[in-house]
């Protein structure tokens, strides 16, 4: 668990001893500048632009000298509130909000890539990352390097002169294999190069990143952050060790490819991110309750939680993340036939793609997720059609179990 800093607090008279938890900033992070009728929630700012006193104040603003918000597909106050809170609570030097996770990560990878480069990653990546990286991004001469990144000497092996960075998911989905950080890290920047983490199965409130040496973090704020599915959105975390990179995101990116989160997810979003320790606590704690059961059912051959004390990489996981390890439980039956009946017969989870919903989901990923991949790929992937992903929510824990168990039946 990562130490909290201070924080200005408007509730604080005079100095505070005390550095702030983290549920605490999340909701007493300060407004950039006073709202007019002293709201305590941040509005939410449709206006597109924004109006200045003078020229001068212009060219400040158009600069990004000044702060202050110029055109709102590039910034504006109620996004740039939720960046704030985020900035705050992960210590990074900057953070930039997107209109989703793949526009954060597809983002940041533009803003570190060119033609010529190469990016070192694992075979194990959500669906829509692996083809960003090995389809769409090869077309404009990006090569893709597969690697097993639990070898982190293996893993600087492919490194060279010419990598942009390694990209990796610090629990993969759905393998659920992860990675040591902090070897990881050490191969890579003894290689003078990048690594980059999509942390969204993890809350960032849950461990630092840039502690074991993550240089720039990608989140994908629909899942955990934004309070129950209620948007989309991404987040570029910077932690302020690329040199460079802070420009290309904010100054090419968002000026050029316009994916910036709206005002109004932002706004959705920052009452979540308030809320996000505690929801986050009970849906690990079912997550654990429930694969614990799990592994007495007989139809069920195999649970891969990284909770779970036999589990090949729980003492990593602990080591990294802390006590709690997540909300995604990934069980394997006898075969795909039995999936599909497993999934059909339930009643109280929902059948849908998403994660850390409130509520419980599940989903087939081989015929959905990676529907697009052919078998010899999936194998390659180790997407495996005997596998289910449970997103695990805040009911009580009781009624997912009950509801699993007569599904079987």
């Amino acid at each position: 668990m990562k130490k909290s800093e201070n924080i200005a607090n408007p509730d604080c008279k005079g100095s505070c001893s005390k550095p702030l938890g983290e549920a605490t900033k999340a909701i007493h992070v300060p407004y950039a500048r006073r709202d007019a009728y002293d709201a305590l929630s941040m509005p939410v700012y449709n206006a597109v632009a924004f109006e200045f006193d003078n020229a001068a104040a212009m060219t400040e603003a158009f600069s990004g000298r000044s702060g202050a918000p110029d055109y709102s597909r590039t910034g504006n106050p109620t996004v740039t509130n939720l960046e704030d809170r985020v900035r705050i609570l992960t210590g990074a030097k900057d953070v930039t909000a997107f209109n989703s996770g793949m526009a954060a990560i597809s983002n940041a990878l533009l803003a570190l890539t060119a033609h010529g480069k190469n990016v070192v990653t694992s075979k194990h990546l959500f669906g829509n990352t692996y083809s960003l990286l090995t389809e769409s991004l090869a077309r404009f001469g990006v090569e893709t390097r597969l690697a097993d990144l639990t070898d982190a000497e293996a893993t600087s092996a492919l490194i060279d002169e010419n990598t942009a960075c390694v990209y990796f998911e610090i629990i993969t989905n759905p393998q659920m294999e992860v990675a040591d950080i902090q070897q990881l890290a050490n191969a890579v920047h003894q290689k003078g190069s990048i690594l980059m983490a999509d942390t969204t199965t993890i809350p960032f409130t849950q461990f630092s990143s840039h502690n074991m040496g993550v240089d720039i973090e990608v989140v994908s704020s629909t899942k955990y952050i934004s309070g129950g599915a209620t948007s989309l959105g991404g987040l570029v975390i910077d932690y302020g060790t690329v040199e460079g990179f802070e420009q290309k995101i904010r100054g090419e990116q968002l000026f050029n490819f316009g994916a910036y989160m709206t005002p109004q997810v932002a706004y959705l979003q920052t009452i979540g991110l308030e809320t996000l320790d505690a929801r986050y606590r009970v849906q690990s704690s079912n997550a654990l309750e429930l694969a614990t059961r799990l592994q007495e059912l007989s139809q069920i051959k195999h649970v891969n939680y990284v909770g779970l004390s036999d589990n090949p990489y729980h003492k990593l996981a602990q080591h990294q993340f802390g006590k709690t390890a997540g909300a995604m439980v990934c069980i394997d039956l006898d075969s795909e036939k039995s999936c599909f009946q497993f999934i059909d017969s339930l009643k109280l989870i929902h059948r849908a793609t998403n994660l850390f919903d409130n509520r419980t989901l599940a989903i087939h990923p081989y015929s959905t997720i990676f529907v697009a991949f052919s078998a010899e790929e999936k194998a390659k992937m180790d997407v495996l059609n005997t596998t289910v992903r449970l997103s695990v929510g805040l009911e009580d824990i009781d009624d997912i179990y009950n509801d699993i168990k007569q599904a079987l039946t």
